[in-house]
């Protein structure tokens, strides 16, 4: 199996004026390709600065942190960039959907810059909603779905560029159980297709249904469950 994440000794600490917070403490940990994890933990536990940097959305303040054997530690805005546009994909408690435009063309974002023709990302929108079941409502705008739809659409955005890696925030956090089981049904069956997914989570009905938990307190890995 080949290794998709390797944290070694990540350390973040935020400088709020003169005051340093440290946020996460020597993180070590292996993510291999196709597993299904869950992250918990308590509010102020480091969970999502943990996300934040498995997404390049931040950068450790030391350790090193590798992506698919590359070292991202070292690139600029705009190759992290380039790797959160190619290699990941998000999906967020609160949908974050283009309010005034259709299912498809939200699905259809990710792919705008990549110099395919619109015939061909409109192709992909299309398989990547069908997947996850919503090929009848592609010409809807969020207003017109309901929480469980809007939240399959934004699964489907995060499915469009083929990613190695899909990272959830509180994917279900927003929804009724039984649309949240739905929505982590979805989750499973994207993960027995072949794909890496990490979630967060403060349910721990949902966590236990993925292959691995890793539990943090205060920027500390307390537990690692298989």
């Amino acid at each position: 199996m080949t290794m998709l994440i390797e944290m070694n000794n990540v350390y973040k600490t935020y400088v709020l004026g003169e005051v340093k917070v440290p946020a996460l403490h020597a993180i070590s940990l292996e993510v291999e390709d196709n597993e299904y994890v869950a992250i918990m933990g308590p509010s102020g536990s480091g969970k999502s600065t943990l996300m934040n940097i498995m997404g390049c959305l931040d950068t450790p303040t030391s350790g090193s942190y590798n992506l698919g054997r590359k070292d991202v530690g070292g690139l600029n805005d705009n190759q992290l960039s380039d790797i959160r546009n190619t290699k990941i994909g998000f999906v967020f408690q609160t949908f974050n959907l283009l309010p005034r435009t259709t299912a498809l063309h939200n699905v259809e974002l990710p792919l705008i810059y990549s110099g395919m023709s619109s015939f061909k990302r409109k192709q992909l929108a299309m398989d990547v909603l069908e997947r996850v079941g919503l090929s009848d409502r592609i010409m809807h705008k969020p207003n017109e779905l309901s929480g469980g739809e809007r939240q399959r659409v934004a699964i489907a955005r995060a499915l469009v560029n083929k990613p190695s890696l899909i990272l959830a925030d509180e994917p279900t956090g927003n929804l009724d159980s039984k649309t949240g089981e739905e929505i982590i049904e979805i989750m499973q069956s994207l993960c027995e297709q072949g794909n890496t997914i990490i979630l967060v989570t403060h349910e721990e009905y949902i966590a236990k249904q993925t292959n691995r938990i890793i539990r943090l307190r205060d920027g500390i890995i307390e537990g690692d469950e298989n």
